[in-house]
């Protein structure tokens, strides 16, 4: 006797909304290397590239890594994670241009 196993319906993406997703992923990195050459103040740059890498993370993670399709607490799981790691970036950001200015000097 062979156990059947009933897998739940898994859900299939046209391939038009990956690449889609693909053009608005290679139009912000184009935005971030046009931005790379701007004179821009340092921390006005960085909060723009910051804000875009975080939108390109979004919708890697969302459209890549299936998790759109993901029960909400997945999500609700690992925002926290995020928002965690995010917050260290600033936290050690500050030590950084420290030494930054010590080697210009």
């Amino acid at each position: 006797m062979h156990a059947t196993v009933e897998h739940p319906a898994e859900h299939v993406e046209p391939k038009r909304i990956f690449l889609i997703v693909w053009g608005f992923l290679l139009a912000l990195t184009g935005v971030e290397v046009l931005l790379a050459y701007q004179s821009l103040e340092i921390k006005v740059m960085l909060v723009l590239l910051m804000t875009l890498s975080i939108v390109k993370a979004s919708l890697i993670i969302a459209y890549f890594m299936h998790l759109r399709y993901e029960r909400r607490s997945l999500a609700l799981v690992l925002m926290p994670a995020m928002v965690f790691v995010i917050a260290m970036l600033f936290v050690v950001f500050p030590d950084s241009l420290r030494l930054l200015w010590m080697s210009t000097q």
